[in-house]
């Protein structure tokens, strides 16, 4: 926009103002919303900045003003990077730890209770949505034209895009166990959504479980009370819907691998029926199923 207005002769600060306020949202936070998010705004010159935070407090609580707009985009950048880094943390030390017979989960929930200097992050199968897989190497191509490698973010993309064939590993190796293949076997994932209580699929890591599912020779199906239909997405196009969760149904499946965990799902009736589960949200309490319970 900013090059096409000049070229047709306007002046930025004085025939026009622009400014840039990068998007802070959390998709299905009953306390955060639109209003009380605060708001970084930044502008091309110093008035566009100011007049940004004028028109911005009219809707919203609190205004962060910054010097620029490049400014306010790497606030956003930070933003989806600390949590894309952090969570590749936990996913690396969720595969270390189920190799020490350690829930990775007890020791993040014991780690939280320090007072200071530490938040928790929690281990998942990937990531989804539309920002943290996928903003963060914008900065990663950016930086190649300033002679940088981003390493700490490229490694942590590079964890994160594997934990979907870790859980299809987890899965096959517990099929192996019981004397199955995973090519043939009828599989249902849990929650088709990228986070627990929306109906986001963006990005989301069940996407690629369904995929490498399909090429293993799995047969696959989905529940998800918030995606009754699955819509084509960026990737993927399958043609499916979301199936009853129903006493019947879970007991007919050789594997169901829990992959968004719902608060309105029954786990309870999960444990009791599914004959071989795939936990990777850590969503099945205690200890009474663990013959039919596999961290993932």
């Amino acid at each position: 926009m900013l090059p096409l207005l000049e070229a047709a002769g306007l002046k930025v600060g004085k025939d026009f103002f622009l400014v840039y306020s990068p998007e802070r949202e959390d998709p299905g936070n009953p306390t955060y919303n639109v209003f009380n998010i605060p708001k970084v705004v930044g502008g091309i010159t110093k008035t566009c900045g100011e007049l940004g935070e004028v028109l911005y407090r009219q809707v919203v609580q609190e205004v962060v003003p910054v010097s620029s707009t490049q400014v306010a985009e790497m606030t956003k950048l930070l933003e989806n990077i600390y949590r894309a880094v952090n969570i590749a943390l936990v996913n690396e030390l969720k595969m270390l730890c189920l190799r020490m017979n350690l829930d990775v989960n007890e020791v993040i929930n014991a780690a939280k209770t320090k007072p200071f200097g530490f938040q928790a992050f929690y281990p998942g199968p990937g990531l989804g949505g539309h920002c943290i897989p996928i903003d963060p190497f914008y900065l990663t191509w950016k930086a190649r034209e300033y002679d940088f490698s981003t390493r700490f973010i490229e490694l942590a993309g590079e964890i994160n895009s594997q934990m979907p064939y870790f859980v299809i590993d987890r899965t096959l190796q517990a099929l192996n166990e019981r004397g199955q293949s995973l090519k043939g076997s009828r599989v249902l994932i849990i929650g088709l959504a990228y986070k627990k209580d929306v109906d986001d699929l963006r990005e989301s890591p069940s996407l690629k479980l369904i995929d490498l599912l399909l090429k293993r020779g799995a047969r696959v199906d989905y529940h998800d009370p918030y995606i009754p239909v699955m819509h084509p997405t960026r990737r993927y196009h399958f043609d499916l819907r979301s199936v009853p969760l129903t006493p019947e149904n879970l007991a007919g499946y050789d594997a169901v691998i829990i992959a968004t965990d719902h608060t309105a799902l029954d786990y309870q009736s999960i444990a009791a029926h599914a004959p071989l589960i795939i936990d990777t949200r850590n969503a099945i309490p205690g200890r009474d199923h663990a013959r039919k319970v596999v961290k993932a």
